[in-house]
């Protein structure tokens, strides 16, 4: 286990060089110039040699290979450059952001499973009864609905309407994380209902639960000593996907309510084409991604005996 979670951090290095290559590549094949459009975002009328100069001080007239090689080696030990825009650390800005986005990650992951396992597990045991009906239609509409439209309904009946909760983020987190929190949670847990429910129709249909049936064994017994136990890599797989997505910042739900995470971050970044917030961005989602499928497939090998016993005989 331990040679495989080595072998899984070793190929992070490749694939942390292709995404960020890429990304460098792009960005700067996208067209315009980012000392250009800083000072006419700043409203300065500057000339051309005050452009190149500073073109020059942010080792923007180098070739293209140059400068990806000095930004990796900059990241590689922890100095990922100076922001175009707020000339800060862009290592100290992406810290300063980040525990925003966890703390809505969390929030909306809590809420999630909160509402989805119940929900899902009541949809398969009332299979094909009025209640499954309702609770897949309303799943239907919550999976249906876009995030910034779900925000902006939230937004309407419970801030401006009721005045329960501010609109955008104010200095009380506890009030102003409520209707992030929602609008994740909205589409989120009406796709896990939706997975959850086939996941334990599937399993209630196998044999193991008939044969735990005709021995007279209780059906919440069933559901949640067996059943559960057997839907839980599913479960796992999408909130897997989920967290990884949420930890690169909800860069719409973000922007929408204001909240100061990285996927706001990212967004003030690519209008002001800042680059080096861009990719340490674009690195980080990277590392988040392949950090949490490994977190999966080890979970993978203890849940499953399969996954374990497979592993081993390779």
């Amino acid at each position: 286990m331990i040679k495989y979670i080595a072998k899984r951090l070793l190929l992070l290095i490749p694939v942390l060089i292709g995404i960020t290559f890429l990304s460098f590549a792009m960005m700067r094949l996208a067209g315009g110039d980012a000392v250009t459009y800083m000072y006419e975002n700043a409203g300065s009328a500057v000339s051309q040699e005050v452009i190149d100069e500073t073109r020059k001080e942010y080792g923007l007239d180098q070739p293209f290979l140059v400068q990806y090689a000095k930004w990796f080696t900059g990241m590689a030990t922890g100095d990922m450059g100076i922001s175009y825009v707020s000339k800060r650390d862009v290592y100290d800005t992406f810290v300063e952001k980040l525990p925003a986005t966890i703390l809505l990650t969390i929030s909306s992951v809590l809420l999630t499973m909160l509402i989805s396992i119940p929900l899902g597990i009541l949809s398969a045991v009332k299979h094909n009864r009025w209640i499954d009906y309702l609770i897949r239609f309303f799943s239907f509409i919550g999976n249906s609905m876009p995030n910034f439209f779900a925000a902006l309904v939230l937004m309407y009946f419970l801030s401006i309407r009721l005045g329960w909760f501010p609109v955008i983020t104010t200095d009380n987190t506890a009030l102003s994380l409520v209707l992030p929190t929602l609008t994740l949670a909205i589409s989120m847990a009406s796709k896990y209902t939706r997975q959850v429910r086939a996941t334990i129709l599937e399993e209630l249909n196998k044999d193991y639960v008939k044969g735990a049936r005709a021995r007279g064994v209780r059906g919440s017994v069933i559901i949640w000593k067996n059943v559960m136990k057997s839907s839980m890599l599913t479960i796992i797989t999408l909130l897997a996907l989920s967290i990884g997505s949420l930890l690169g910042g909800a860069t719409i739900v973000e922007t929408i309510f204001m909240w100061d995470g990285v996927g706001k971050m990212a967004v003030d970044a690519i209008t002001m084409r800042d680059y080096p917030i861009i990719q340490a961005y674009v690195a980080w989602m990277a590392i988040i991604y392949v950090i949490v499928n490994l977190i999966t497939d080890i979970i993978y090998h203890y849940l499953d005996p399969r996954v374990r016993l497979g592993g081993d005989q390779a």
